[in-house]
């Protein structure tokens, strides 16, 4: 078939140029039109890349271009509003109408197949609750009793996402919308940049493992330099990143496309290359030496700091439990990612199969915490698809204090899901350095959605804590959620997830069974213990 297209394609732009040659000057014009195509078929056929276009010149490029359209035919034609991925049509038009300041009211009824596996709700009360008599912001308190500096903060604010991820207008709207509506804004590991400052936005200073803003000229940390960014007046609260939900054991990714000079400069590397952190920390190599590099971040910085991680082997957090114990050192807070996580680049292996879950991770720190008698020093931050209130309201029933988001922020700017953030060409300016696509996204407007989300998602959360009949976060616990687990199987997250006794892990009796290896192999003193099974 390739030869016989091939011969009609070659005498059909032979004819038609013979032809117009007997009609000139029309001849001009044919070999203006058709000239390019048919240079256009010579190199298809004799190019050796791709098998379509040598076997089909030009109509095998059609290929390539439907591939192209499809991810967008798939979203606006193709896709039920339950069915998208990696966030659903529905949970994308709750923060598109909540930033844009329009009703999220939803007619007729859920969409949602509530007798599937998987569908999780929670239980109203008889006794429920007038929600204008609670108080409709309600904060949480950062810092323990050795933290000089103690940070009110918001129930829910932006995750951590890099200046060079994104643009500096995306930035520049998102800190604005933190200084509008009065909560934190993650500067993500690439470090403090002039668009993080400008608006006055509260920030949470994240310090990847590439020690970008505290970074030495060998790559190694510099105290020098960290106390320079925690002497910033935005800075709230300092956060070590050890992994995150896209990439847990991998390391950050900068596309050489997005390192700009100015990006460069910030982050203290070579623009224009692919900056790569490294999978591990060079600073520490033992859970004693993590416990002790955040006591003295807090101890030069006065604020509170803590550390990020996605869950992956469960005696290497034990490991730092035990850690904090032995020093008598707690960080201030716990940043816990799920697997599913994620705004940045990542090989396709690490987003779909490496890092504990959400929901498990949280759980199980959670627990851990509560097990060895230290929760009461530590507050647990959230970050894991958090789109909506229920989003919200679901984490602090596993566990945590507070929350993050950050595809959810993504949104709100104007992110309308292209799946085109590593290729420097986000067509709505939010996940791109190309000033062409950035110039497109106004910070004036941008902020004030950032700030009108954070303020419904609050409202909507105070809304299902008067329905549920609670009246203090600090209430809301495990047995306020219920999942369906198969088409009979209702369970409550407390037996999905059941609880475990105050400081049980401290006493080798009282340790559960199910918890008995994973504290076996937990140490202090290494995170790697060559166990013979």
């Amino acid at each position: 078939m390739r030869n016989e297209f091939t011969a009609f394609a070659i005498i059909s732009v032979l004819g038609t140029i013979a032809i117009s040659y007997f009609l000139w000057p029309s001849f001009l014009w044919a070999f203006a039109l058709l000239g390019p195509i048919l240079l256009l078929g010579f190199y298809d056929m004799t190019q050796k890349s791709h098998a379509i276009m040598r076997n089909f010149p030009i109509l095998g490029r059609g290929r390539y271009l439907m591939e192209a359209l499809r991810p967008g035919i798939q979203q606006y034609f193709i896709e039920k509003d339950t069915e998208g991925a990696p966030l659903s049509r529905i949970d994308r038009n709750v923060v598109y109408r909540r930033a844009k300041n329009v009703s999220a009211k939803t007619p007729f009824g859920t969409q949602l197949n509530v007798y599937a596996e998987g569908y999780e709700w929670v239980n109203h009360s008889i006794a429920a609750l007038d929600a204008h008599d609670l108080n409709d912001d309600p904060r949480v308190a950062f810092g323990n009793s050795t933290c000089e500096k103690p940070y009110s903060c918001s129930m829910f604010n932006v995750s951590a996402m890099s200046y060079g991820s994104l643009s500096k207008t995306a930035i520049l709207s998102l800190n604005g919308g933190a200084k509008i509506g009065n909560f934190a804004h993650n500067t993500g590991e690439g470090g403090i940049s002039p668009y993080h400052l400008k608006p006055g936005g509260d920030l949470i200073y994240q310090i990847g493992t590439g020690y970008f803003g505290s970074r030495a000229s060998d790559g190694t940390f510099s105290w020098e330099e960290f106390t320079k960014r925690a002497e910033e007046p935005t800075v709230k609260m300092i956060e070590l990143k050890l992994s995150q939900g896209a990439k847990p054991g991998h390391g950050g990714i900068l596309p050489a496309k997005k390192n700009t000079p100015e990006i460069a400069k910030i982050r203290g590397v070579e623009p224009g290359v692919a900056v790569l952190s490294p999978p591990f920390h060079k600073e520490f190599n033992t859970p004693r030496g993590l416990v002790e590099m955040i006591a003295r971040m807090k101890e030069i910085s006065g604020k509170p700091c803590g550390f990020k991680l996605c869950v992956g082997r469960k005696s290497e957090f034990l490991s730092i439990c035990k850690a904090m114990i032995e020093l008598d050192k707690y960080p201030d807070f716990i940043a816990v990612d799920g697997g599913e996580g994620g705004t940045g680049a990542a090989p396709a292996e690490f987003s779909d199969s490496v890092g504990m879950p959400f929901r498990e991770g949280l759980a199980f720190i959670y627990d851990a915490l509560v097990g060895f008698g230290i929760k009461k020093h530590i507050k647990l931050l959230a970050s894991g698809k958090i789109m909506t209130s229920f989003h919200v309201f679901r984490a602090v029933a596993l566990g945590a204090d507070a929350t993050y988001s950050a595809r959810a922020m993504m949104l709100a700017i104007g992110c309308i899901q292209a799946l085109e953030c590593h290729t420097n060409h986000c067509p709505t300016g939010v996940a791109t350095q190309d000033p062409e696509f950035s110039a497109g996204l106004v910070p004036e407007d941008k902020q004030t959605r950032v700030a009108n989300f954070h303020k419904a998602t609050v409202e909507n959360f105070v809304e299902l804590m008067a329905a549920a009949g609670i009246d203090n976060i600090h209430k809301i616990n495990r047995t306020h959620i219920y999942r369906r687990t198969n088409m009979n199987t209702v369970k409550r997250y407390d037996e999905i997830y059941p609880y475990i006794s105050t400081s049980c892990l401290l006493n080798e009796e009282t340790i559960p069974e199910s918890w008995k290896r994973d504290m076996l192999e937990a140490s202090a003193d290494t995170f790697t213990l060559d166990l013979q099974l």
